[in-house]
């Protein structure tokens, strides 16, 4: 077996392939950039070489600067994560000069399947079935209009060398095709070195649905059952899960084998994922394939009882796959939830900055629930701007779909985040809703559900009384502290009902609350005649200071963020975010007549919407403008944002150039 290799990746992933890496007993190199020099994949190999400057294309994506570092600490292998070099078919032909070997697939393999355009006429070859499309090269964004208006709207423009949601725009009409074409273009060569793109029919309310692969180097190819991706924002995958609520038995077993053929037909002898779009009636046609380790990879493994990462080492080092497809069993069900560095209440535009609190859950195996978290930051480093804004990957698994996701739930109330703004209210609302519940999925299912874009959900029922009754414990154990702190009645337990009024947002709870250290606590929900009508026992080991509420309310698991606010709390639970105040009959009289403060109209100026990079400004000062005129663009996270106007107007003052670096809420211009 290897004795040393090299991750050539950054984030998450490189410390995922060192945790296999060292389990196995082999050593570890990392490469980082200027902006990666404290990160933690760097901490936590055995050893660290600087390969340049912060942006991709001078550091990751040089394969002279990987191979150096290889040379100079003697790696042997090289593991590519995903993104950056991972489907570069030049790159294992590169270490190879160097008798350096390629944790991955062969050249000709990636060639042949990582490529989008040659992957889908292989496919063809193959007689795989495959979505309507033009597979040639596109000349310029007027080629690419004529193609889509030939294979009729809506079409998805995408690049051959993209992967993770990068350069890929749905165009439904001739516009946006032509203004697609260049986007998708620019940030395919921004992120890949490479601007091809090509045009396929866009099959609407579709399911992503995916198979991973395993081959080795002796012709043995299995498949480790579906993924189904269906949750996405802007083409990227949001939620995961195994296996897929869609399928049933005997499409589950065609899907596998049909992807198993095509990677027998190109030699395949790594992990990879042969990806599908499916209709609602379970249909199924050719997508594309992923010649690497997917993002979602924890779920199959969950599922599996198989180490990706490991067997990728194995099948690279020569050794043939230590089972069979009669050996794969599916166990259970897995969910995982992308937690990225982005503001859902902004449309999800990416957000940077410190990680001044990050407190994710605990990972456990515990009651047949098992909790994971891959992460590649910690308290106190940064999240860049110059990489995807990926913070951590959670992933839950249970006996049943609806164990996992309720495992998940609790697990994203738990995972507790300042600094910066990030999805994990979203995630934590899409579990609550009942489409997702269901398994109705589809590729549309956020713009279906959240049209208007995101908003906290409402406390109402028993959500409600969830979140006032642990308000007013929370209220109660600062009472008592304080009550110790200043020697008033210390030592004495208060046993009598203190009657509170919580004010959860809008909405106002009558209750009592009575018990002390170390609990339980009762709480008595009042009816309109101020008598208790619901009483609830909680136990919870939370003291005043720490970040997350965790106990039982009336039997059933609750976790609950905390953040000090002036006079309250706000709480987050269930996707639910909400300022919570715990008062007296007297002081909810007093609060209510205090006046309300009036935001400042903003209405006259474009605001940037995140942290980023101004690379361009499409208008002038003086220029009249119309609703949907482009105004500027901005790049943040490898990804170019085209600000609108929202009306009608004139440009009063231009107050950002092309090259500037914006904070969130700068000003880019202001109208008359």
């Amino acid at each position: 077996m290897f004795k040393k290799i090299l991750i050539a990746n950054r984030g998450e992933i490189a410390c995922r392939v060192i945790k296999t890496a060292r389990k196995m007993g082999i050593k570890t190199v990392a490469v980082y950039s200027d902006a990666d020099r404290d990160a933690l994949h760097v901490e936590m190999a055995d050893e660290a070489i600087h390969i340049g400057p912060a942006p991709a294309n001078q550091s990751y994506l040089l394969m002279d600067k990987i191979i150096a570092a290889c040379k100079q600490t003697g790696a042997e292998a090289v593991h590519p994560g995903y993104g950056f070099l991972s489907e570069r078919e030049s790159f294992p032909t590169e270490l190879a000069k160097h008798g350096i070997v390629f944790i991955g697939p062969n050249s000709k393999a990636i060639a042949a399947m990582g490529d989008k355009i040659e992957s889908k006429k292989a496919a063809a070859a193959a007689k795989v079935s495959t979505v309507p499309g033009y597979m040639g090269e596109i000349r310029d964004a007027k080629h690419a209009v004529e193609i889509a208006n030939g294979i009729g709207y809506p079409v998805m423009i995408k690049a051959s060398a993209g992967g993770g949601g990068k350069g890929m725009r749905i165009a439904y009409n001739a516009k946006e095709a032509e203004e697609g074409f260049g986007l998708a273009a620019s940030e395919a060569k921004n992120s890949f070195g490479d601007d091809r793109c090509f045009v396929e029919k866009f099959i609407e309310n579709p399911r992503h649905i995916e198979i991973q692969v395993l081959g080795d180097k002796h012709g043995n190819v299995v498949y480790l059952g579906e993924r189904e991706c269906s949750i996405q924002r802007r083409n990227q995958k949001v939620l995961e899960e195994a296996p897929s609520p869609l399928l049933d038995e005997k499409t589950h077993k065609a899907m596998g084998e049909q992807a198993v053929a095509l990677s027998k037909a190109v030699g395949y002898d790594s992990a990879g994922t042969v990806e599908f779009v499916a209709g609602q009636d379970r249909s199924f046609f050719f997508l594309e394939m992923n010649t690497r380790l997917q993002v979602e990879h924890p779920v199959t493994e969950l599922i599996t009882g198989i180490d990706l990462v490991e067997q990728m080492i194995r099948v690279a080092y020569g050794e043939k796959l230590a089972f069979k497809q009669s050996d794969i069993k599916l166990n259970g069900w897995a969910v995982e939830s992308r937690v990225y560095a982005e503001d859902p209440f902004r449309n999800f535009l990416p957000s940077i900055g410190r990680l001044v609190k990050y407190r994710p859950p605990a990972e456990s195996v515990k009651d047949g629930v098992t909790v994971r978290n891959d992460t590649g930051v910690f308290e106190g480093g940064e999240i860049s701007m110059f990489y995807d804004p990926m913070i951590a990957k959670l992933v839950t698994h249970a006996k049943t779909r609806e164990a996992a996701i309720d495992a998940q739930a609790i697990a994203l109330d738990s995972f507790y985040i300042d600094g910066l703004q990030h999805n994990v209210p979203f995630l934590s609302a899409v579990m609550q809703n009942p489409r997702w519940r269901s398994g109705k999925l589809s590729t549309g299912f956020i713009k279906e559900e959240f049209p208007e874009g995101f908003q906290p959900r409402k406390a109402e029922g028993e959500e409600l009384k969830t979140l006032a009754a642990v308000a007013a414990v929370m209220d109660h154990l600062g009472n008592e502290r304080r009550r110790g702190i200043s020697h008033q009645m210390a030592g004495q337990a208060v046993r009598f009902a203190k009657r509170r009024i919580v004010k959860v947002g809008e909405a106002s709870v009558a209750l009592e609350v009575m018990g002390a250290v170390p609990g339980p606590f009762y709480v008595s929900i009042l009816d309109k005649d101020m008598k208790p009508a619901q009483t609830m026992e909680i136990t919870s080991d939370w003291w005043p200071g720490l970040p997350v509420w965790e106990g039982e309310v009336a039997g059933k698991p609750v976790s609950v963020q905390v953040r000090a606010i002036p006079n309250g709390l706000k709480l987050d639970y269930q996707g639910i975010q909400a300022p919570v105040y715990v008062y007296t009959a007297r002081e909810a009289e007093l609060a209510a007549l205090m006046p309300v403060k009036a935001a400042a109209d903003m209405s006259k100026f474009l605001l940037c919407p995140m942290p980023g990079l101004v690379k361009a400004i499409h208008v002038s000062e003086g220029q009249d403008v119309k609703a949907g005129d482009s105004l500027a663009m901005v790049e943040a996270m490898k990804m170019e944002n085209i600000l609108k106007a929202e009306r009608d107007g004139k440009i009063k003052k231009v107050s950002a150039k092309a090259g500037d670096s914006l904070a969130v809420d700068a000003v880019i211009l202001e109208f008359a």
